[in-house]
Order: structure tokens, then sequence, then C-alpha cells
């Protein structure tokens, strides 16, 4: 009998194991059916890490950008990368919403940047007077309080109403100049920490947009951290009088080391 008993009970415990296998199976198989999308501008599309998909013209699309290289490594069910270089708010709106759908698992998206003059700010600091430099970034910084938050709560919104059952993750932009250091970058200190002050005031009104939607920001400020332009190791380029688009985006390293790792851990 107590054969009987211990050969019953091995059974149920082999049993037990293998629902419980294929439970944990079935787990990873839906874990990894993902359907992704890569909005945004010229951060997410990749412009700056070269290897640009050929079929995606302006937008340059790049095959180092975080996006595509998130997608290599996790062999999402779906991906659709409509990010594009120079994109504003209402491009996103208007032109890279068609692939989101109630079944979209996940959403990356890097925008209001150009919203807030991000290109214009630079060349006028670049090429005119400090002064003028600091007045353009005043300029800067006073749009994204006053108008910037309501065109990040329209493209939001939009998501929301045709991915709502996705995970939304906003990522942020760096901080491009290291301080208090030896650097031939054309920009005194004092206009180096002002650019750095607005992108962190960016940065800011980013994040709390995205947290009234319940979207997650990711803060790429870290891993960018020591990787700034004028530090030993940058992942951003400077002024590139050779490809002057490329100026102040990150490198492919800046791609690899300074978003995918905050992608990864917030999606």
């Amino acid at each position: 009998m107590s054969r009987l008993v211990a050969f019953s009970s091995s059974l149920l415990l082999g049993a037990a194991l293998a629902l419980t296998g294929a439970g944990i199976a079935n787990a990873d198989s839906s874990a990894k059916a993902v359907d992704y999308v890569a909005l945004g501008d010229s951060y997410s599309s990749g412009v700056g890490a070269g290897s640009y998909e050929s079929a995606s013209g302006d937008c340059k699309r790049s095959t180092r950008a975080f996006p595509r290289l998130w997608a290599n490594a996790n062999s999402p069910s779906s991906f659709a990368f409509t990010a594009c270089s120079g994109a504003r708010t209402n491009d996103v709106t208007s032109s890279q919403l068609g692939p989101l759908n109630a079944s979209t698992d996940l959403v990356s998206i890097s925008i209001g940047g150009n919203d807030a003059g991000f290109a214009d700010v630079m060349t006028t600091c670049v090429l005119q007077s400090e002064a003028t430099c600091l007045n353009r970034i005043a300029t800067a910084r006073a749009y994204v309080d006053s108008t910037l938050p309501g065109r990040l709560d329209s493209v939001y919104n939009a998501i929301k109403a045709k991915a709502p059952n996705a995970r939304v993750v906003v990522l942020g932009y760096p901080r491009f100049y290291q301080l208090s250091g030896t650097c031939v970058a054309g920009l005194s200190e004092r206009e180096r920490a002002a650019i750095n002050g607005a992108s962190d005031h960016l940065n800011t009104a980013t994040a709390k947009r995205a947290a009234n939607h319940g979207f997650t920001f990711g803060d790429v400020r870290t891993t960018f951290t020591g990787h700034e332009i004028c530090s030993s190791s940058s992942w951003l380029h400077s002024v590139n009088w050779l490809n002057i688009g490329e100026s102040y985006h990150p490198t492919a390293a800046g791609q690899s080391g300074g978003y995918l790792p905050v992608f990864n851990s917030a999606a």
C-alpha cells in the first residue's frame, strides 16, 4: 500500500511539475510576443549613429538606433519604426501613429526638443554672441513652460487613444556638456551651463507630462554622465561641419550605451 501511495504521489508530483513547466513556457512565450512601435524625433531615429536605412530617406532611421537594437535583441512579434529626423509633436500625430492599435504592447518616443527650437538654439549659440545665445535659451525655456506641455498632451492623448493597452516609455535628452574642464567647443562655460540647464528644464517638463498620462519617463542623463561633449569619451557629436545634421546628436555608442540601457530598464 505504501508503495502504491508513493507511486501515485510521484505521478501527481510529476504532473504538477509538468503543468508548472508548461505554464512557465507559455508565460515565456507570451512575454516575447510584443508588438513594439518606435515613435519620435532624431534622437529615436538614430541621427548621428550612421548606418541609415535607405528606405527611411530624410527620416534617417539608423540600424544602430536604440529601437532597432532593442528589436534585434528581443525579437518582438512585430516592430514598426516610424521615428523621423526633425519631427515635432504635430509630425508625430499626423504621420507616425499609423502602426498603433489595441494590440500594441510597447511604445517608445522622444519628442519636444524640436518644438522648443533645439536646432536654432545651438545655431545661435555657436554663431553669435554669448548674450544672444543666453537670450535665445531663455526664449526656449519660456516656450517649454507656456506651450510645450499642451503639445505633449496632444501627442500622449493620441497615443493612448490608438494604443490603450500599450506600455509607453518617454525618453528624455542628455546634458550636452561636461563642465569645469578644458574644452575646445567654441562656447563659453556660461553658455555650456545654460544649455545644460535648458536640457534639464525640458526633461523636467517632459517627465511631468509623461507621469500625468501614466507613462514611464526614461532619464538618459544618468547613462550619459561622463560621456558629454568635452569629456574624454563623448557619446555626442559636437559641431560636425562636414555633416551638420549630426551635430549635437548621439553617436552609435550614445545609442547603445546611453539610450538602450534606459529603455531596457523601462520596457
